[in-house]
């Protein structure tokens, strides 16, 4: 391969690494944005161990686990290629990778995707989660669960060899963090006073939707790396055809989400917008190289509808997500995995049940591990925070500090 093409593709592997890292700051924003004041230094101390430690995980065992190099003949579950990273031969020339980029690069860029299903359920369980046990998890689930998952597809595993497709991650990486957002607040229980004795839903406002606002729009331009990085090189026609679908169907997602909660609620609820953007960028994830702009759109449309009634049957089911983690990440995780065989370039009866099979395998074994690590984690040191320490606010309690210490907590 030409020299100058090897570093360009190298270069911009390297700049979606670097968007992709900027997308924590987006989450931390987005989630401190939509809770209370009381809870932020305990939510930004969350995403900070979780990138951190994650890298470290993904260095020690977690990028050998989840590329292990599965021989042919095994089963392609499990596979392990040894502890810590050490390049190959060719890891810093043009045989490696086919020429997109080194192998330094390929660890890097994949390491930040690690980190990010562990930020899935800290949003979901914000406000009442004691950080000890919070922190424990996020060493089992990334260090374990998602290498594990990661490698049945990307790691040339059993669903790949079935031909399950995901492009950038919509279950790989979002539904293997929905599903344990979901048994995390189903194990939690609600905030005080998020549900009244009546049954009915009260609004927990958040103390910033501007920068709730800003950690959307920090998102969106994280997900030019997410999806741009993840055809594994810079090849111009396919970059820029992913860049547009998935702009297309982010802008889709905020719109349906938009016109939706207004015809439903006769308002027009700038959270709701939001989370319809995170939606249909979510729902396009998973083909993003396989859709035209149409059906980008008619996938983000789709997907923003499903932010609406997500964030409703959430609330029916007396379940807590103070971000909506669970409609945003796993239910649009879901739908924009099965899109792959309804539209795009792969679609058909046969590819949508394989899609379905998949979704159904990595659900089924995100739920079990998470209870099983959750339901360990109540029965020895308890879950929740005091109902005293939940009122009073994590800031207080878990840190000893307050995020904006010339203002009171409400």
């Amino acid at each position: 391969m030409d020299a100058g093409l090897f570093t360009a593709n190298n270069v911009w592997m390297m700049l979606a690494t670097a968007l992709v890292f900027f997308m924590h700051t987006g989450f931390a924003f987005l989630e401190i944005g939509l809770t209370r004041q009381k809870n932020t230094i305990n939510i930004l101390f969350k995403n900070i161990f979780i990138i951190t430690v994650g890298l470290l995980l993904y260095y020690a065992w977690g990028f050998n686990m989840m590329y292990p190099g599965f021989e042919e003949g095994s089963s392609g579950i499990f596979g392990f290629a040894g502890f810590g990273i050490a390049a190959p031969e060719n890891g810093m020339t043009a045989e490696y990778a086919d020429g997109g980029y080194t192998w330094w690069t390929d660890f890097l860029f994949q390491g930040m995707f690690a980190a990010t299903a562990a930020t899935i359920v800290s949003g979901a369980v914000a406000e009442r989660m004691k950080i000890g046990a919070f922190m424990i998890f996020t060493v089992l689930y990334v260090g374990l669960v998602y290498p594990i998952v990661g490698a049945w597809k990307w790691g040339g595993g059993f669903l790949d060899a079935w031909g399950f497709y995901d492009f950038a991650g919509s279950t790989l990486v979002h539904s293997v963090g929905g599903w344990a957002a979901l048994v995390a607040i189903a194990l939690l229980g609600a905030r005080i006073g998020k549900f009244g004795e009546d049954g009915k839903t009260k609004a927990i406002p958040g103390h910033s939707i501007p920068l709730a606002t800003a950690g959307v729009l920090i998102l969106w331009l994280g997900w030019f790396g997410f999806n741009g990085g993840s055809v594994l090189s810079a090849d111009p026609e396919l970059t820029s055809l992913v860049l547009v679908t998935t702009c297309l169907s982010a802008a889709a997602g905020g719109v349906a989400a938009m016109t939706l909660s207004f015809v439903l609620y006769k308002n027009l609820d700038l959270t709701m917008f939001l989370n319809g953007i995170l939606g249909g960028l979510v729902g396009i994830t998973a083909g993003a190289d396989l859709m035209s702009p149409n059906e980008a759109i008619i996938i983000g449309l789709l997907a923003g509808i499903i932010i609406v009634l997500g964030v409703a049957l959430v609330d029916r089911l007396k379940l807590d997500d103070p971000v909506g983690a669970v409609a945003v990440h796993l239910i649009c995780g879901i739908w924009g995995t099965l899109a792959v065989g309804i539209f795009g370039s792969m679609a058909g009866g046969d590819q949508f049940l394989t899609q379905l099979y998949g979704v159904l395998i990595i659900g089924g074994f995100c739920v079990v591990t998470s209870g099983i690590i959750l339901g360990a984690l109540k029965a020895i040191m308890g879950l929740r925070v005091s109902k005293e320490e939940e009122i009073e606010g994590l800031d207080l309690h878990e840190h000893g500090m307050d995020a904006y210490p010339d203002f009171i907590n409400d």
